[in-house]
């Protein structure tokens, strides 16, 4: 394989080392300045509910460290194994993403909150099984996809695929978690199409996904009542529109360069989970327009990072492996700021690194040490597409002029 040094050690010491490349700072320092901006404005926006609920306006700000110290950890980790060892425990990963799911729903194991179990609860922490499984479809389409290039392009080559995620997909929407079934689905047809699976195909799939969602919100009147809020929040003000309301005022309060920090007011229950699900809002509220566009400047960063990782990976699993991690991480942003601007209607969905919530985080954080671990294990030539155009230029400048110098014939 390109850029990868063979080895006849043991498996401990292959999952360690054949690395060829650096590791990418830039997306590291990045994810860190955005894991550490996330602590700073859930102890902004969580502080006050948190002293009113628990008694310590810290609360919330103890849980996202904790989920900042394992995701760095687990990091690190992730960036030193070969990242060919998810391949071989493809299946390990699936089965433990969809016993996790199941598991939620065992009585005394799942933790029932605003009429969702989503999560399990364990001695010292509760994990959100939902987080996992999207990282461990991932792992599991990248490695079929990229051992079925031929297949992949058949309506029968693509069941698998459709099959794992459907299940995962139902598992979820029973929770009940439509924001995170309907990110699961953009997820897997996003796989596919990278994947190489025709467009015909794909449609074949994402008709009946789009039935089944109408479906879906119309058996549930809670689930048709926030469509409608949607499409006039003001026509409910103090039901299912109050919520996008309060996250306008927020918004639009911020101007282009915001109250400051700690300055909201909306997060003093006003704003409903806006340490979470509304984080965004606090945000435009504290920083405004200015601060917003800054935010998401850096998640574009981290995308387009991902997405050059991908083009440089040694073999196709790396680079649909990195390809889904950028997928799901640009799905996410999108699907919660969209939310919180109302451009879609409301559903809850975090902010990837930066709304409150232990497991995310250090899923998040674990991806990015995937694509380190990637970056390092690919060819040394690579390292053309990380530089700065200048700095390419200049190379060839100096390779030019040597090739000058030279005298004819030498």
């Amino acid at each position: 394989m390109i850029g990868i040094k063979k080895t006849n050690s043991r498996m401990p010491t292959q999952m360690f080392e054949n690395k060829t490349g650096r590791s990418d700072i830039w997306l590291i320092t990045v994810t860190l300045a955005l894991v550490a901006f996330g602590v700073l404005m859930v102890y902004s926006a969580g502080s006050y509910t948190a002293e009113r609920i628990y008694g310590t306006k810290f609360y919330y700000v103890y849980k996202q460290l904790t989920g900042a110290g394992l995701g760095a950890m687990s990091m690190f980790l992730f960036s030193r194994i070969d990242y060919k060892i998810l391949h071989k425990l493809r299946y390990v990963i699936l089965v433990i993403s969809v016993v996790l799911l199941a598991i939620v729903f065992l009585p005394g194991v799942g933790i029932t909150n605003y009429g969702a179990r989503r999560w399990i609860n364990l001695p010292f922490f509760t994990i959100q099984a939902s987080e996992i499984s999207k990282f461990g479809f991932i792992v599991f389409a990248a490695a079929y996809i990229g051992s079925h290039e031929k297949s992949i392009t058949t309506f029968r080559g693509i069941l698998p695929v459709v099959a794992v995620g459907g299940a995962i997909c139902m598992l979820i929407i029973l929770e009940p978690n439509m924001s995170v079934t309907i990110c699961m689905a953009l997820l897997m047809i996003v796989m596919l199409f990278l994947g190489g699976a025709k467009i015909k195909h794909l449609l074949m799939i994402i008709l009946p996904l789009i039935a089944a969602a109408v479906v879906l919100i119309l058996v549930e009147p809670y689930r048709f009542a926030r469509l409608m809020a949607f499409i006039d929040p003001w026509e409910s003000p103090l039901e299912e529109g109050y919520q996008l309301i309060q996250s306008y005022y927020g918004l639009g309060a911020g101007g282009l360069f915001g109250t400051g920090l700690f300055n909201s007011r909306q997060k003093y229950l006003f704003l409903p989970f806006a340490e979470s699900d509304f984080i965004f809002s606090v945000i435009g509220e504290e920083f405004g327009l200015f601060g917003c566009c800054i935010i998401m400047c850096a998640y574009l960063f981290i995308i387009r990072r991902a997405l050059k990782i991908a083009m440089c990976a040694p073999d196709r699993f790396g680079s649909l492996l990195c390809s889904g991690i950028a997928a799901i991480i640009a799905i996410q942003v999108m699907v919660n700021i969209a939310v919180v601007t109302g451009s879609i209607p409301p559903t809850g969905l975090p902010l990837p690194f930066i709304s409150s919530g232990s497991s995310g985080l250090i899923v998040f954080m674990s991806s990015i040490g995937v694509l380190n671990g990637v970056k390092r294990r690919s060819h040394k030539s690579s390292e053309l597409l990380f530089a700065k155009p200048r700095r390419i230029r200049k190379k060839h400048a100096v390779r030019a002029a040597r090739k000058a110098e030279t005298p004819a014939g030498a």
